[in-house]
């Protein structure tokens, strides 16, 4: 049976929407037929995290490649409510554009902005008026529980901030911290392990805290500590081949020696590189 879609040389957005709308039409395609938004939600957040991957590489090629597959999982989504009768991708479009422009009084309007700081609090200002969010408590309930968790934090305490709860200085936030660890040590004793969870959590919660006051971004933060770490093993375990160690049976002192002959391998060669 023949296909109602136009083949061409190049295609635009109206023609992904028409796309959709033929895979997901009777004589489609049966996986894209089936599909609902809960059964495709997780792609959504696996193309997301493949465009920051992009991003980071500074892969262009890439970059525009996975642009297009969340194209694709808005378009799904758009195509499903437009089956119900609910929205389409038109009213999407149109929503988008109405917040933007209501959202930016700094731009279409009488406010004025004179810099990125006071755009951002202007857009704040109208967000809260347009939700009719009269305490900072209520904008905290609208961060998604679905986002990663130093993320969340990061959001719940810039917040927090904006409301005037904060401290005055760096070094409050890590006194915290010290506070914090100080309970996790006097919760490990006693075994339970739903108190040792909330401290733990608190002593993480704080060190989010200290990477708000220093201007790092925590989730960023933690991805490099984590490459680093990565790098760091990978190295140790090529050190232990070259000298006959298995690691599983190495005492903590040789696996430290290792870790710290890894380190300064691994120091020394940035250095180089950067001459």
């Amino acid at each position: 049976m023949a296909v109602d879609f136009e083949f061409k040389d190049s295609y635009d957005i109206y023609d992904l929407i028409r796309l959709v709308n033929v895979l997901r039409a009777p004589g489609g395609c049966p996986w894209d037929r089936e599909q609902t938004h809960e059964s495709i939600k997780k792609n959504f957040i696996e193309e997301t995290y493949e465009v920051i991957e992009a991003i980071n590489k500074n892969d262009t090629d890439g970059l525009r490649e996975e642009l297009g597959d969340i194209l694709l999982q808005v378009a799904l989504h758009c195509e499903m409510e437009r089956e119900k009768g609910s929205f389409d991708f038109n009213d999407v479009a149109n929503e988008i554009c109405q917040k933007l422009i209501v959202r930016h009084p700094h731009v279409f309007g009488s406010v004025v902005a004179k810099n990125g700081k006071e755009a951002l609090e202007s857009w704040d200002a109208v967000k809260l008026k347009t939700k009719g969010i009269k305490k900072q408590s209520d904008s905290m309930q609208k961060v998604p529980r679905e986002l990663p968790a130093l993320m969340r934090a990061q959001k719940i305490q810039q917040k927090a901030a904006s409301a005037g709860f904060d401290w005055d200085e760096p070094a409050g936030a890590i006194d915290k911290l010290y506070e914090e660890i100080d309970e996790l040590l006097s919760a490990l004793p006693g075994n339970e392990q739903r108190e040792i969870e909330a401290e733990f959590g608190d002593v993480l919660f704080s060190c989010v805290n200290i990477s708000r006051f220093i201007g790092v971004d925590s989730e960023e933060a933690l991805t490099a500590s984590t490459d680093k770490f990565i790098n760091r093993f990978t190295l140790v375990e090529t050190l232990a081949r070259e000298q006959n160690i298995d690691m599983k049976t190495a005492d903590i002192d040789t696996l430290d020696f290792l870790w710290e002959k890894a380190k300064n391998i691994i120091a020394e060669k940035a250095k180089t590189e950067e001459k």
